[in-house]
């Protein structure tokens, strides 16, 4: 059993797990590279992705010449199991691997299930530069902070999920991207607006009109949970509009308006679920209505009932 409920938001205090958030990171972004080199490409990068299960996160199916394969990260018993479509699978327990030994663990598991994969390796826009198979310093788990950021997880995932079933365009699944470690779902007006200038990924991320909302753990120039929004173009006079509920507030990000609300706010307010809520339409409507969306004709009648 597990020693907090599902129905209940776990605190996430930044220092007292950083140490192993840094290890897990570098963890995902093992297994993240490996779904980005063996799955077909997808617009605006939805084919490199994690998506929380009910055990963790997992890539889901990734399409392969010997048959399709998957990568489950089970933050419960807290072990990675790389599965097949014939049935095999081959499994490894996480406690106590530094990165260099969890990417030898998963693939041997890889080669002994037949799967050919190679990626680049070494962190992506990490602090980190070390290359995973030489990473012998990163190797703090504690196994229950991992569970609780997990449960954490899933308890706002569920929430976005309903946020993204008020919207009727074009959106991203609920995801998570293991670059910067951040949960995601997106929203696109559908009008192009290709990015002048940024890598080639960034065009790819920004070649149309979007409004995204996340939530991210903390790093070092933030260090504690919260969840995060911003619109692309940015629409003037973004950060003047007020922002739901009490304590959500616009912050200077790199030149832009990044709307913020504390994962401690919410987890502490009467109604999580309805405070999380209201931040993320007050936040979609603030950039819509700036930007010019046509907001009504992007509403699900299903929202209303």
């Amino acid at each position: 059993m597990l020693d907090t409920p599902s129905t209940v938001l776990p605190p996430l205090p930044y220092a007292e797990w950083v140490d192993t958030k840094e290890t897990l990171h570098l963890f995902l972004q093992i297994i993240g590279k490996i779904r980005l080199k063996a799955h077909p490409k997808l617009n605006h990068w939805w084919h490199v992705t994690l998506y929380p299960t009910v055990r963790g996160l997992s890539t889901g199916r990734i399409p392969h010449r010997r048959g399709g394969f998957e990568i489950a990260f089970d933050m419960i018993d807290h072990q990675v199991t790389v599965s097949t479509e014939d049935g095999r699978r081959e499994q490894f327990d996480v406690p106590g691997l530094s990165v260099a030994a969890f990417y030898k663990a998963l693939f041997a598991a890889l080669s002994d299930l037949d799967i050919a994969v190679s990626i680049l390796d070494r962190p992506y826009e990490n602090k980190s530069t070390v290359p995973f198979s030489q990473d012998s310093e990163h190797k703090t788990y504690d196994p229950a902070a991992v569970t609780r950021y997990w449960q954490a997880l899933c308890r706002i995932a569920s929430v976005f999920e309903t946020f993204r079933g008020r919207f009727v365009g074009k959106q991203t699944p609920v995801h998570l991207f293991w670059h910067s470690f951040d949960l995601v779902v997106t929203r696109f007006s559908g009008k192009a607006h290709p990015l002048d200038g940024g890598t080639a990924s960034d065009r790819e991320a920004y070649s149309h009109e979007v409004i995204s909302i996340g939530f991210w753990p903390g790093d070092d120039t933030f260090p504690e949970a919260a969840f995060y929004g911003y619109a692309y173009p940015e629409p003037a006079g973004l950060a003047d509009v007020p922002l739901a509920p009490a304590g959500a507030m616009w912050a200077e990000k790199n030149g832009g308006a990044l709307g913020v609300y504390r994962y401690e706010d919410m987890r502490t307010a009467a109604d999580p679920e309805a405070a999380l809520l209201a931040f993320l339409e007050s936040l979609y409507r603030a950039c819509g209505d700036k930007a010019g969306w046509e907001l009504d004709e992007f509403e699900h009648a299903y929202a209303e009932e």
